[in-house]
């Protein structure tokens, strides 16, 4: 009789169509899971990804890279945590989380950061809550306010902003959803606004959005608004299964004299709702003010339907 083994693997290329292949059948995960999306900034990480196997059967995936003695999940991606095979139970999925703690420990691992999934990317009950969550050493070192429309609810976008929209096509607007608008996009709005309004960058650069938007084609899309010929906004979208999410919005001088970008989301909003999406997410309102998020952008977003969830990071205690 074969004894039940199990077995933790780092990562490697050869094992490129297994992890992709048990990406693509989960529930769960989502494309940035996806080892071409992980390896666009594999330069800036040190991957630590893990792979939990019984036998020969690939149990679970543990995205995440190393900075020293601290195992994260993952830096480099919008949430990380274990991904497990849909069909297991709720003690099996505890086990292998206990198993991958104590497979840290032995490698001198101190600590380990998770980013747990928002509530709203999981299919089943057992992934709500990351099995990380009940160890003993656990701690909740940051919660992040992600604002995101269940399509599934009683969501309301607030009547100025459906009214703004209703004159697009009188006024002269027109929607654009092509590649070629990414660098129109980047270049033209995104790239110089941000450094404008927060002295900041977008996380991708234009060559990073390209190359992730001819691997994932149907998954990360561009939309603009111009008034005649003159670009106004922008949104890049990022498709996940059910899950809709906003990645990047902004809008120009004139395109925020016009609300230009209200009109755009809710455009998309209507647009989504069409193609059965579930959730539509705008990201989080964090920011470093003495409250820990934006007043004008959480009105912002719950005036265009969103309700607020919760995104727990979490920090599990190896060694002392």
């Amino acid at each position: 009789m074969k004894q039940n083994t199990f077995n933790i693997i780092r990562y490697h290329p050869d094992s490129y169509v297994i992890w992709n292949d048990f990406v693509a059948n989960s529930k769960s995960a989502t494309f940035l899971f996806h080892r071409d999306f992980m390896a666009y900034h594999q330069d800036r990480f040190e991957d630590f990804s893990l792979m939990i196997y019984k036998n020969e059967s690939l149990l679970a995936l543990f995205p995440a890279n190393r900075v020293n003695n601290v195992v994260y999940s993952h830096q480099g991606l919008t949430y990380g945590d274990l991904i497990y095979l849909d069909i297991l139970d709720f003690n099996t999925r505890q086990t292998i989380c206990k198993m991958l703690l104590d497979h840290l420990s032995r490698h001198h691992i101190k600590s380990i950061i998770i980013k747990t999934l928002p509530e709203f990317y999981h299919s089943d009950l057992f992934s709500k809550t990351s099995c990380f969550q009940s160890i003993k050493k656990v701690s909740v070192i940051k919660k992040n306010r992600v604002l995101a429309i269940d399509y599934n609810g009683n969501f309301k976008i607030h009547k100025t902003k459906v009214k703004r929209y209703k004159k697009i096509e009188s006024s002269g607007f027109n929607i654009r959803q092509n590649e070629s608008e990414f660098e129109v996009f980047w270049n033209s709005i995104l790239i110089p606004r941000l450094k404008e309004k927060h002295n900041s960058q977008p996380v991708h650069s234009l060559s990073e959005i390209l190359f992730l938007h001819h691997k994932f084609e149907n998954e990360i899309i561009q939309y603009t608004i111009y008034q005649e010929d003159e670009l106004l906004a922008g949104i890049t979208i990022f498709k996940k299964g059910k899950v809709v999410k906003s990645q990047y919005g902004m809008a120009s001088v004139n395109g925020e004299k016009l609300n230009a970008l209200d009109m755009l989301f809710v455009y998309l909003i209507y647009k989504c709702q069409d193609e059965g999406i579930e959730y539509f997410s705008m990201g989080t309102v964090n920011n470093d003010s003495k409250i820990g998020y934006s007043e004008g952008m959480l009105k912002q977003k719950q005036e265009l339907g969103c309700s607020m969830y919760s995104q727990d990071i979490l920090k599990v205690i190896l060694h002392d």
